[in-house]
């Protein structure tokens, strides 16, 4: 597990003050687990501490793997438990000309290029050859794809320290399908709601080079990235909607907050009786909190 450091989300967040923009930005695949819960918790308490604001954006580009009813049951647990966005919601699906123009600026640059080859092609080939790179194929049967620079990208993350991870291969920004890519996406959106920290599960680390490429090709200035211990089973499986990881139950709203502040480390809480109170308390305490702490599922399980 990352251990935070001196200089973790906590202390860097509190160089910005007012000035911090967090969010939390679940995708409608299914209604919330513990582990998305956990996630929504601690970037809102990391924007909280230092007066910032914390918004929400549902992330459903990808309109076929959107849930029917997933949104309404997403917004409503967050609502339950007290976690309510400062600005008002933002959706993918409503922002394609943004994704367009940011689309058309890394073009401009010369920094995409089309792509004829399948998935099947690629992994016989390993990745994207000199040949694929330079042909720029145009045609409806083409995916557009990013052309990176620089296969290692860097950052100072907030918990985990200074990082460096490698871009396996040429990315997709816009696929053969018409949808634009989730790395793309994300990183419109983050500018265009002038974010200024990132707060995620490690499992999204690798991510992180990938949208850091399109912000140096921008030169846009990015986010803080800060990556926490996910939540697991104990046999070691991140809780997920793939591996089944149950819905969470908004009857036990204050009770699921109180075991998730106690799995963070905050102490002294006893004298607090709703959401909103124990939220508010949490945040005051934030610089003091174990993001190591996290730990297993059935810590949570009533």
């Amino acid at each position: 597990m990352l251990v935070p450091r001196a200089d973790s989300v906590c202390s860097a967040s509190s160089s910005t003050k007012s000035g911090y923009r967090g969010r939390f930005a679940p995708s409608p695949t299914g209604p919330l687990h513990y582990g998305s819960l956990l996630a929504a918790v601690v970037s809102y308490l990391d924007a909280k501490s230092v007066n910032g604001q914390w918004l929400i954006r549902i992330e459903d580009i990808d309109g076929p793997r959107t849930q029917n009813g997933a949104i309404t049951s997403i917004l409503e647990c967050l609502e339950s438990h007290g976690l309510v966005s400062d600005q008002p919601i933002v959706y993918q699906s409503q922002r394609h000309d943004q994704y367009t123009s940011l689309l058309q600026r890394l073009e401009t640059a010369g920094f995409t290029y089309r792509c004829p080859c399948s998935r099947k092609q690629l992994l016989v080939s390993g990745q994207h050859t000199a040949q694929c790179r330079n042909e720029d194929l145009d045609g409806l049967e083409t995916a557009i794809k990013f052309r990176s620079p620089n296969r290692k990208i860097s950052w100072l993350d907030g918990i985990a320290g200074d990082v460096t991870l490698a871009i396996e291969d040429d990315f997709v920004l816009k696929r053969k399908d018409g949808i634009y890519a989730y790395q793309l996406a994300v990183v419109a959106d983050d500018i265009a709601q002038k974010i200024t920290h990132v707060v995620r599960g490690s499992d999204l680390i690798d991510s992180t080079p990938i949208q850091l490429a399109i912000y140096n090709a921008l030169d846009i200035r990015p986010p803080f990235f800060s990556h926490f211990p996910v939540m697991t089973s104990l046999q070691g499986q991140k809780l997920s909607k793939q591996n089944h990881a149950p819905a969470v139950d908004n009857e036990c709203a204050f009770a699921n907050l109180t075991k998730i502040i106690a799995l963070l480390g905050v102490k002294g809480s006893a004298n607090v009786s709703s959401c909103d109170e124990i939220l508010r308390y949490a945040a005051t305490q934030w610089p003091s909190v174990q993001l190591n702490a996290i730990s297993h599922f059935d810590e949570l399980k009533h």
